[in-house]
């Protein structure tokens, strides 16, 4: 076994000795062809540069009934509406129009008999569901009708030349398109980019040539995703509104829902992985368990599609990563997207955020009058505060949609919330924390923290005034009851 390891490693360093040498495509190559590396190719494409864009995966036009069972529905917000129409608006129409509009969470109590809808916006604005392999499809559709250069089935092996001044960076891939026999191939760019998701082969090549701070942490927390199939039967082919985010909030575990075109809603549900891990390989235990937490739910998905997934679907793991800075030295590497900086899914930001930082990259290449390096360098520093300020929102914001959902308290602080960001402006300005990071792409992440505190401040006040008042009004009536019993 040993020898025959040997034998593979030493015909891998031939190969890569003897790499094509004539792939010198000057320009823009991206590794990785998922949402951020398909809208990336699709911006520098949009100003000009030569794209060519890698993807370890086959050709999803080559896969037939494959369904990603890993992959949680996408809430596309104002920040990654934006970053759509600053790359083309045109393209950014032909994808939206198949979103659908979500106005507001749908609370489901525990009886599976009464629901609540909270509004997300101030004047109905809403985020938009939409299947992520689908989106995937629209914006690889884009780059067909394209000039980007597209490569499947290639592996990244390693970076090269980046610390040069005078060789540009190259990429030696693992080329597996043909199925009898892989072949080692090398490219060189002016500038490079890894776009290639959580685990990114891009940034640890890139960090062993470079001081990069990278951390990694595992959220104590599984998801496991379910669906709720198409209405074949009524007036409408969505068993439930499709126009909210449906929630069952269980304080330590939740249920959610989101539509998709067909009629049929994507649903995931989150729990620590000692809940799900408790009911061992029992389905009959996470029935027991799903019927009674989430009665209407299992209503519409069915014992037997839930035995199903139980048995059979994978676990996910939800995890943080942060690194800094995101370009090498010399400026002609940039990592960006997840790569950089995952978060959990519960604010509904990850994509968002992630087009988020191509339109800001691309608005500093403007500024700079084309000069990517600067750009690269400049992008490090503009872009920390907001994700880490995004990053630790997002692991908050579960809290929220598990529990605070059905705290009184809550939904009294969110009424005074609204009330002052609908009627107030105008005499002073007030922008609850939601509509600024889901509608106002406008305003940073970490300007919206900084207004949020103070307008924090100023509810406590309220809250606790009311507080006072309340128990002020019932001393007042039970003084007044005293009163009258003592002069009887």
């Amino acid at each position: 076994m040993v020898l025959v390891d040997i034998a593979i490693n030493i015909n891998l360093c031939k190969q890569m000795a003897s790499a094509k040498e004539d792939n010198k495509h000057q320009g823009v190559g991206i590794v990785g062809a998922g949402l951020v590396g398909c809208l990336t190719a699709l911006a520098f494409a949009a100003k000009g540069f030569s794209v060519t864009l890698f993807e370890l995966r086959q050709d999803p036009k080559k896969v037939t009934n494959e369904k990603n069972l890993r992959s949680i529905n996408l809430a596309v917000s104002d920040r990654g509406i934006r970053a759509l129409k600053y790359v083309d608006s045109e393209m950014a129409d032909r994808v939206l129009e198949h979103v659908i509009p979500m106005t507001g969470r749908m609370i489901h109590d525990l009886s599976g008999t009464k629901q609540e809808s909270q509004a997300y916006g101030l004047f109905g604005e809403s985020i938009n569901s939409i299947d992520r392999s689908f989106l995937n499809d629209c914006l690889l559709d884009e780059i067909r009708h394209s000039d980007i250069n597209v490569h499947f089935n290639h592996k990244l092996i390693r970076l090269d030349d980046l610390s040069s001044e005078e060789k540009s960076p190259k990429l030696t891939f693992l080329d597996t398109s043909d199925s009898n026999e892989s072949t080692m191939k090398s490219y060189e760019f002016d500038y490079i980019i890894g776009a290639d998701g959580a685990h990114s082969q891009f940034r640890y090549q890139l960090q062993k040539s470079m001081r990069m701070n990278i951390s990694q942490e595992y959220i104590d927390m599984q998801y496991l995703e379910l669906s709720i199939p198409p209405n074949t039967t009524g007036d409408s082919k969505f068993h439930i509104d499709p126009n909210h985010l449906h929630i069952w909030p269980r304080h330590e575990f939740m249920l959610i829902a989101l539509a998709n075109e067909d009629g049929s809603f994507t649903s995931t549900f989150f729990s620590p992985w000692s809940v799900i891990e408790s009911f061992g390989t029992s389905s009959d235990k996470f029935i027991d368990f799903f019927e009674y937490n989430f009665p209407d739910a299992f209503k519409l998905m069915g014992e037997k599609k839930l035995r199903y997934a139980f048995e059979n679907q994978p676990r996910g793991s939800l995890m943080q990563v942060n690194a800094y800075p995101y370009h090498n030295p010399n400026g002609r590497a940039l990592i960006i997207g997840d790569a950089a900086h995952l978060m959990v899914p519960f604010y509904g930001q990850g994509m968002n955020c992630g087009f988020e930082d191509i339109r800001v990259l691309m608005e500093l290449i403007d500024k700079n009058n084309g000069e990517v390096s600067e750009s690269f360098k400049q992008y490090s520093v503009l872009r920390a505060e907001d994700l880490q300020t995004i990053s630790k929102l997002a692991l908050d914001n579960y809290h929220e949609m598990s529990s605070k959902v059905t705290n009184m308290w809550y939904l009294f602080r969110k009424k005074i919330d609204n009330m002052l960001g609908r009627y107030g402006n105008g005499l002073f300005q007030w922008i609850p924390l939601y509509t600024m990071i889901s509608f106002r792409g406008d305003i940073p992440y970490s300007r919206a923290i900084k207004i949020e505190k103070r307008q924090t401040k100023i509810l406590n006040a309220i809250e606790v005034g009311t507080l006072t008042g309340f128990i002020l009004f019932g001393a007042a009536k039970l003084a007044q009851h005293y009163h009258k019993l003592s002069n009887k």
